[in-house]
C-alpha cells in the first residue's frame, strides 16, 4: 500500500519513460479537425522558425495539393527526392526512408501521417516510417486529421457517413512529445472551400454538399478538441508523476473488451478504447477460445486476427484463454484482474443461435458479477448473421447421412425381431442408439437426420395402423412426440459432448506435442540437432515451412530449415534482418512488410535475443490463427531457452579449455624457467671456470668440472627429449613399430641406460624364466620404463632399495617398479600422470619437468597397455609390519595369441 513517503517520490515508471525518450527523436503532430484547416502550412511555418534557429531541416514528404500558399512555404527548405515506386501500372513517389536515415538531419517534415505506403515498401504505413526515424534520434514534424485516429474512426464514420480507411493507432498520438491543434471555425473553413483554397471549385462544391457541412465540421471540431484535451491532461499527469507533485489520483481501473470473430469486433475494440481513455483505465482485449473455435471459417479467423492486431495497436493487452463457457471465463478473468467494466459487441447472431448457445450479454448481466457491461453499437454496413450459424456444422458429404440411415435400418430390424420375440412396452428405445451413435461420430445435423428417420420408422413399423404414416391412437401421438423430444435432446447433448471431446483431444495433442518437444530438447547437446528438432516439430504442428536464422559473424544466416532445401529470397532475408534488429515480428500478417510471404518472429530469453523463426504456411494465403501464434510462441520460448543452454554449455567448454591451456602454459613456463635453467647454470659455471681459471685447477678438479657439465648436459637432454615426446603424444604422431620383445631384455636395457641415475641406490631385478614374448615397440617401451626408474631414483632416499619385477598375471604381463620413497597421497594417485603436475609445488621439489610419468603412460597406452600407481603399504601400520614404504608403478601389457 503506498505511503505518504511514496507520494513524495517521483514515479519510477514515469522517470523510466522520460529516460527512454531522451535517446529518441522528438515528435510533434499538427492535428486538425478536417482537411484545409492549415496543418501543412503551420508545419512549414514552424520548420522555417527552426531553420532560422540554426537547425538542420529537410522535407521528407509534403503534399501541397496545388495550394499556392503551401507551395510558397516550401521555398528555402531542402527537399529530399522521393523514391519512385511502380504501383498498378503507374509510377508514384514515396518518401525515401533510407535516404533520410543516411542524411540524418536534425528535423524532417513528414506530411499525412496516416498515409498508406505502396506495396513493396518496408512499412505498410507512413507512421511506421516515422517511428523508425524517431528511434534513430531524428526529430519529426507530421500532420494528422482527427478522423484518422483509430479509436475515433467509427465515430467519424457515423457523423460524416464516410468511413476513412487510413488510420493511425492511438499510441502514436499518445507517444508524441507535442500535439498542436490547428483550429478553424466551420464558417472560415467553408469560406476557404468556396474560394478554392482547399479543393478546386468543382470538388469544393461536392465537398460542401457532403463532408464539409456545418454540422459535420462542428462535430469534428469537438472531437479534435476533446482528443487534444485528453492528450494535454495526460501530459500534465505525466509531469506530476515525474516531479512527485501530489494530486487526487484516481483508483486504477481496467476495461475488458471481449473479442469474437464477428464483423463487429473491431468496432467493439474502438469503443472500449474510448471508454478506457475516458476512465484513464488499462485496456485488456480478451478472447475465450471455446470448442466452437475449431469450426471457424477462414474469414472468421482473419477477422479475429485483425481485431487482435487492432487491439494491440491501440495499446491493449491481448489475452486468449481456452474455456468451456465464454461468460464463466470472462467473469473469472475479470475478477482475477480486478476489472470494473466489460465491453462486448452487439450480437448479430440469429435468435436460433442464441437459443442454442445463449446470449453473452444477457448472461453477463444476470451473472451478478458486479461488472459494468457496455454494449458497443453496431457499425454501419455490418451484416446480420444468417443461416451460416445453423449450417456451420453441416457435413457436406453424403457419408454421415448414409451411415446414419444404415444405423437406423439396423435398429429397425432389431426392433422388429425384439417385438416378435419379446413383449416390450416401449420399443422406441432401440432408436436412441443410432441417434447417439450418429451424434457422437458426426455432430448435431446428421443426428437430427437420424432422429427424423427414427420417428418415421417408429411410426411406420410399430404404431398402428402398421405400415402407414398415420396414428390411430391419440396416446401414441403423445408417445411419438415425447420420442421426438428425447431424440432431439439426446442429439444435442451427444453432439455437444462430441465437440467438447474433440476440443479436449486437440488440447491434449497440443500439450502432448509440447511435452514431447520439451523431452526431446532436454538432453540435446549439439546445436545442429536441437535446431533440427525445432524446425521439424514446428513444421508438423503448424503445417508450414520453417526456418531458423541466427547471427553469425555479424550476419543473420539460416542455421536450420524444414524442408532442408528451402531457400529465402533477398526480400525475405531483409524482413528477417529487420525483425532481428527491431525485436518485433515482421512479414506476413504484421505491420512491417505485410506483403511478404514469410512471417518472422524473434525469440529471446531474459538475457538476450537468440534467433528468428520464419514461418511459411503450406496453404497459400493462410495466416496463422491466434492459437497457432500462441503455439509458435510457446515452442519458440522453449527453443530459445534450449539454444541458450547449448550455447552456454559450449561457452563453458571453451572457457574450461582456455583455463586448462592457461594452466599448462603456466606450468610449462615454470618448468622451463626452473628445471631447464638449473642444468644450464651448472654447465655454464663449469665451462666458464675451466676457461677462465683452467691453469689453477689440478687434473682431478678439471675432471670433476667436466663430469658436472656432462651430467647436467645429459640431464638437459632428457628434459628436452621429454618435451619433444609430449609434443608428439599431443599431436597423435606416436605410431608404435611393433616387434617381438623379450621382457628380460627390455628390463636389462633400461637398467643399463639408467645406471648413472641409479648410482647410490640398491637395485634388484626379478624376471622369471619362460615369460611370453610381447609385441611392443622396443624403443617406446624402454623409454617408458626408463622414465619410471628415473622417477623412483628421484624419490628414494640415498642407499634406498629399488626393484623391477616382471610377472605373468593371467593373460597379461606386469612390470612393476618399486621404490622406498615417501609414497603418494591418495588424492594424487591419478594426478601425478598429468602434464606438469609437479610444477605446482613451486621451488620445494625435486628436479624434473613433471612430464616423465605423463610420457610413460602415453607410450604404454599407445602400445595397448596400462600404467597405474599405488602405494606399497598403508602408512599407518607400516611400522607394525616392519615393511618398507614407498610407491610402485605397474605397467601391464596383454599377451596376444601369437605371443609365446
Amino acid at each position: 500500500m503506498p505511503t505518504a513517503v511514496d507520494d513524495l517520490r517521483p514515479s519510477p515508471d514515469a522517470l523510466l519513460k522520460a529516460a527512454e525518450k531522451e535517446s529518441r527523436g522528438k515528435h510533434k503532430i499538427f492535428l486538425g479537425a478536417a482537411p484545409g484547416v492549415g496543418k501543412t502550412w503551420e508545419m512549414l511555418s514552424a520548420a522555417h522558425r527552426r531553420l532560422r534557429e540554426g537547425a538542420d531541416v529537410v522535407v521528407g514528404v509534403v503534399e501541397t495539393h496545388g495550394r499556392v500558399e503551401t507551395e510558397a512555404q516550401l521555398k528555402g527548405l531542402e527537399i529530399l527526392p522521393r523514391r519512385s515506386v511502380d504501383f498498378r501500372g503507374r509510377t508514384i513517389g514515396e518518401m525515401d526512408l533510407d535516404a533520410i536515415l543516411k542524411r540524418r538531419p536534425a528535423l524532417v517534415l513528414v506530411d499525412e501521417l496516416a498515409h498508406t505506403n505502396a506495396e513493396g515498401s518496408r512499412h505498410p504505413k507512413r507512421y511506421l516510417d516515422v517511428e523508425e526515424l524517431l528511434a534513430a534520434g531524428i526529430d519529426v514534424y507530421s500532420t494528422l486529421n482527427v478522423q484518422h485516429i483509430e479509436s475515433l474512426n467509427d465515430v467519424v464514420a457515423r457523423i460524416t457517413r464516410i468511413r476513412v480507411r487510413e488510420t493511425v493507432p492511438d499510441h502514436v498520438v499518445d507517444a508524441a512529445d507535442e500535439v498542436e491543434l490547428i483550429d478553424l471555425t466551420p464558417a472560415d473553413l467553408i469560406a476557404r472551400l468556396a474560394e478554392g483554397k482547399v479543393y478546386v471549385r468543382d470538388q469544393a462544391q461536392r465537398a460542401l454538399r457532403h463532408y464539409f457541412s456545418p454540422g459535420n465540421l462542428t462535430a469534428l471540431r469537438e472531437l479534435a478538441l476533446r482528443r487534444t484535451a485528453l492528450r494535454v491532461d495526460e501530459q500534465m499527469r505525466s509531469y506530476m508523476r515525474e516531479h512527485a507533485i501530489a494530486g487526487p489520483w484516481a483508483a486504477g481501473e481496467r476495461v475488458i473488451v471481449c473479442l469474437d470473430p464477428g464483423p463487429g469486433a473491431a468496432n467493439a475494440v474502438r469503443a472500449a478504447k474510448r471508454s478506457a481513455d475516458a476512465l484513464d483505465a488499462e485496456l485488456i482485449a480478451l478472447y475465450v477460445e471455446t470448442d466452437r473455435h475449431a469450426t471457424l471459417s477462414e474469414a472468421e479467423h482473419a477477422r479475429l486476427a485483425e481485431a487482435q492486431r487492432l487491439a494491440a495497436r491501440l495499446g491493449a493487452e491481448v489475452v486468449t484463454l481456452p474455456g468451456r463457457s465464454v461468460v464463466e471465463e470472462i467473469v473469472a478473468f475479470a475478477r482475477s484482474r480486478n476489472a470494473t467494466r466489460v465491453v462486448v459487441g452487439k450480437s448479430r447472431r440469429s435468435r436460433w443461435f442464441e437459443l442454442r448457445h445463449g446470449s453473452v450479454v444477457d448472461e453477463l448481466v444476470r451473472s451478478g458479477s458486479g461488472l459494468a457491461v457496455e454494449v458497443a453499437p453496431s457499425a454501419d454496413g455490418e451484416q446480420k448473421a444468417g443461416p451460416r450459424d445453423w449450417l456451420r456444422d453441416v457435413p457436406l458429404t453424403p457419408g454421415p447421412y448414409l451411415e446414419g440411415s444404415l444405423a437406423t435400418a439396423v435398429a429397425t430390424v432389431a426392433g422388429v425381431l425384439i417385438d416378435r420375440l419379446i413383449v416390450l412396452p416401449n420399443i422406441s428405445l432401440v432408436y436412441v442408439l443410432p441417434v447417439l451413435f450418429s451424434a457422437a461420430r458426426h455432430g448435431l445435423v446428421p443426428s437430427l437426420w437420424v432422429s427424423a428417420l427414427s420417428v418415421a420408422c417408429f411410426n411406420f413399423f410399430f404404431l398402428p395402423p402398421l405400415y402407414q404414416f398415420t396414428i390411430a391412437d391419440p396416446a401414441n401421438v403423445m408417445a411419438l412426440f415425447l420420442f421426438v423430444v428425447v431424440a432431439v435432446i439426446a442429439s444435442a447433448l451427444a453432439a455437444r459432448t462430441r465437440t467438447q471431446t474433440e476440443s479436449a483431444r486437440r488440447e491434449a495433442r497440443t500439450t502432448a506435442g509440447l511435452y514431447a518437444f520439451s523431452r526431446k530438447i532436454a538432453g540435446v547437446v549439439e546445436l545442429y540437432d536441437l535446431l533440427w528438432i525445432v524446425v521439424s516439430h514446428l513444421a508438423r504442428l503448424l503445417q508450414a515451412e520453417i526456418v531458423v536464422l541466427m547471427p553469425e559473424e555479424g550476419q543473420l544466416t539460416t542455421r536450420a530449415a524444414f524442408p532442408p532445401d528451402g531457400a529465402l529470397s533477398d526480400a525475405d532475408l531483409a524482413a528477417a534482418r529487420w525483425s532481428w534488429d527491431a525485436d518485433r515480428p515482421a512479414g506476413r500478417g504484421t505491420d512491417t512488410l505485410p506483403g511478404g510471404r514469410w512471417l518472422f518472429v524473434p525469440i529471446r530469453t531474459s538475457r538476450s535475443a537468440i534467433a528468428v523463426i520464419g514461418v511459411l504456411p503450406n496453404k497459400e494465403g493462410h495466416e496463422l490463427s491466434a492459437g497457432e501464434r500462441r503455439l509458435l510462441e510457446a515452442v519458440g520460448n522453449q527453443a530459445a531457452v534450449a539454444i541458450e543452454r547449448v550455447t552456454l554449455a559450449e561457452d563453458i567448454d571453451q572457457a574450461r579449455l582456455g583455463a586448462e591451456r592457461e594452466r599448462l602454459r603456466s606450468a610449462m613456463l615454470t618448468s622451463v624457467s626452473h628445471d631447464l635453467r638449473t642444468p644450464l647454470a651448472s654447465i655454464i659455471g663449469a665451462l666458464s671456470s675451466l676457461r677462465s681459471f683452467g691453469a689453477r685447477y689440478d687434473a682431478a678438479a678439471r675432471e670433476e668440472l667436466l663430469a658436472t657439465a656432462q651430467g647436467e648436459a645429459e640431464r638437459l637432454d632428457r628434459f628436452v627429449g621429454n618435451l619433444l615426446d609430449m609434443t608428439r603424444l599431443d599431436a597423435g604422431a606416436i605410431v608404435p613399430a611393433r616387434e617381438a620383445v623379450e621382457v628380460g631384455d627390455l628390463i636389462s636395457t633400461a637398467l643399463r641406460r639408467a645406471a648413472p641415475l641409479l648410482a647410490g641406490h640398491e637395485v634388484a631385478s626379478i624376471v622369471p624364466p619362460a615369460l611370453p614374448v610381447l609385441s611392443l615397440d622396443f624403443v617406446l617401451a624402454e623409454q617408458a620404463l626408463f622414465n619410471l626408474l628415473d622417477n623412483a631414483a628421484k624419490y628414494s632416499p640415498p642407499g634406498g632399495r629399488l626393484s623391477v619385477e616382471a610377472r605373468l598375471a593371467g593373460s597379461r604381463i606386469e612390470i612393476i617398479v618399486r621404490d622406498e620413497g615417501p609414497g603418494i597421497a591418495e588424492a594424487d594417485l591419478e594426478r601425478i600422470f598429468e602434464k606438469f603436475y609437479r610444477a605446482e609445488s613451486g621451488d620445494r621439489r625435486r628436479a624434473g619437468t613433471g612430464l616423465g610419468l605423463a610420457i610413460a603412460r602415453g607410450f604404454v597406452e599407445a602400445m595397448g597397455g596400462t600404467l597405474t600407481a599405488r602405494n606399497r603399504n598403508n602408512r599407518n601400520n607400516r611400522n607394525e609390519r616392519n615393511e618398507p614404504g614407498g610407491a610402485e608403478f605397474v605397467m601391464e601389457f596383454p599377451v596376444s595369441q601369437n605371443d609365446g
